[in-house]
């Protein structure tokens, strides 16, 4: 048994260490990711450019929609256990109880592998009934056959990154997730086009890539699971599988799934049904950019939940309280460039990236982007409830939103189109997020703001403010906006010096004059 938390100084003394301990390693281990998905999202952008040029589109097409399918099946296989590996893997590890760590594993792999396999059974055994009824179109039928292979593996490949997340690896996640995975595609994608090959060649790449990518994901699991000294304790006669546990934390939450699911689809129906297709390509042609106000936060994600877990087990509210604020405060603050550009300057973006005939589409943006800052900005509320074992509240907020969203939906879409469909989504995350961190006031103990961060929103709100009326007001050249953002992007950096303590986070930048400029000296 590890010994307690506690042990040897003062409750108050081990908080603020443990706290801050930990949103150091969120914060730096978070960083690299970051990092990574800028690197993915570059290699991720050559591959669909080759893709898109190369094949026909028809072949594109049958890929694209096999993809899809593929990605859906891969979220039910997955079942929300990789999020319960990041919760109870850690309080295990701190109790010292590697019967049920072990137990856990085995039951999150076996039960990962077995919807996967299923998944492909029931493909290949109504191949013929899918071929007449889902798609006319044979090519994607032969595509999908191949890809649904990748429903079992990257199903596995998720429950394997959490394994690293939760005993802070962000290194052999950058390199896995961020590196070889891309890298592996792209040189799939070099071989389609370098020997002139066919759809179908492309989908076992892929395939292949994948299976190459978690048999790694395996060895390095392997070796760190030895080089933690975890695996000495690891007996098969002994094991604990708490099923139970597991999944009566598990099956409630897949309700926050479905509030996103109804949040992207809802919209997209009900257009198409009341509008037509022209206006669900005014809303959706601006979702990837507002999707930008969520990049930051998706990668601080995976390391959070295992951290906090690890302080729950130790009882350390205060430290819960300081990981939790800081991470937010970092999220607000490198998300802020992405809110300036979708928010404040939402009119020259749309028209800059997509044209004037889109030039409507800049009103959903701004709607969409405030509802998505909004979300990432006051940090892991949700995560935090889910640590703390929240559930039957989360289930009902959950549901609630959703039926505020559909019912907003009904409501608007009828009379204002794509404008009804982002209010609608708009009013949605807001609220969702507000009763998310009421719960987080009432039912955990994280305080509702610290004292030392509310000039950082402030400074928030004010920047992006200004940005917004100048736009309006005087329209200025894209030029101008631009970096206008910029400057209130470094004002606000400057504002969130004492919150972000960014040279005690990262020490090795502060041999830079500019950076001890930006962000201050220890």
């Amino acid at each position: 048994m590890k010994a307690p938390a506690t042990a040897g100084s003062s409750t108050e003394a081990v908080a603020v260490t443990s706290g801050e301990a930990a949103a150091r390693k969120q914060i730096r281990g978070s960083s690299l990711l970051l990092v990574g998905r800028f690197v993915s999202l570059g290699i991720n952008f050559a591959i669909q450019v080759l893709v898109v040029r190369y094949l026909s589109k028809a072949d594109y097409g049958a890929f694209a929609y096999a993809v899809s399918l593929v990605s859906l099946g891969g979220s039910i296989a997955t079942f929300g256990l990789d999020r319960s590996i990041t919760r109870f893997v850690p309080i295990y590890d701190e109790q010292g109880n590697y019967n049920k760590l072990f137990g856990t594993v085995v039951l999150a792999i076996g039960t990962v592998a077995s919807i996967g396999l299923v998944s492909v059974a029931v493909v290949y055994g109504l191949q013929g009934v899918l071929s007449g009824s889902l798609i006319d179109d044979e090519r994607a039928i032969s595509v999908l056959l191949i890809l649904v292979v990748l429903i079992p593996i990257q199903s596995l490949d998720g429950l394997f990154m959490g394994m690293f997340a939760v005993f802070s690896k962000p290194r052999a996640i950058f390199f896995r997730k961020y590196v070889l995975t891309p890298g592996l595609r792209f040189t799939v994608v070099l071989l389609l086009v370098l020997g002139n090959q066919s759809v179908l060649f492309l989908a076992g790449g892929y395939v292949a890539a994948a299976a190459v990518g978690v048999g790694i994901y395996a060895v390095m699991l392997y070796g760190m699971l030895k080089g933690e000294g975890l695996l000495q304790h690891f007996e098969f006669s002994k094991l604990d599988i708490p099923v139970r546990e597991v999944f009566g934390f598990t099956v409630p939450l897949l309700t926050s799934d479905l509030v996103y699911m109804v949040m992207n689809t809802s919209d997209v129906v009900l257009l198409g049904h009341y509008r037509g297709a022209e206006e669900v390509g005014e809303l959706r042609v601006i979702l990837p950019v507002a999707h930008l106000n969520q990049l930051v936060m998706t990668s601080f994600t995976l390391l959070f939940t295992p951290l906090a877990a690890r302080l729950f087990a130790r009882d350390d509210k205060e430290g819960i309280n300081r990981l939790y604020w800081t991470t937010a405060i970092w999220i607000a603050v490198l998300t802020f460039p992405a809110f300036a550009l979708t928010f404040s300057l939402a009119e020259p973006v749309t028209v800059t990236l997509f044209g004037s005939r889109y030039s409507e589409s800049a009103t959903y943006l701004t709607l969409l982007a405030l509802g998505y800052y909004f979300n990432a900005a006051l940090g892991f509320n949700g995560l935090t409830l889910k640590v703390f074992g929240r559930l039957r509240y989360i289930v009902s907020i959950n549901i609630f939103a959703a039926l505020v969203n559909l019912g907003l939906n009904f409501l608007l879409i009828p009379r204002y189109g794509a404008l009804g469909a982002a209010i609608g989504t708009c009013m949605a995350l807001l609220l969702h997020n507000v009763l998310k961190q009421a719960g987080l006031l009432l039912g955990t103990g994280v305080t509702l703001f610290r004292s030392r961060d509310l000039a950082v929103y402030a400074a928030i709100v004010l920047a992006a403010g200004l940005l917004f009326v100048v736009q309006l007001a005087f329209s200025p050249p894209v030029y101008v906006s631009f970096v206008a953002a910029a400057v209130a992007s470094l004002l606000v950096v400057g504002f969130g010096r004492n919150s972000l303590r960014a040279a005690e986070t990262f020490p090795e930048l502060m041999r830079f004059r500019l950076m001890r400029m930006i962000v201050g000296a220890s």
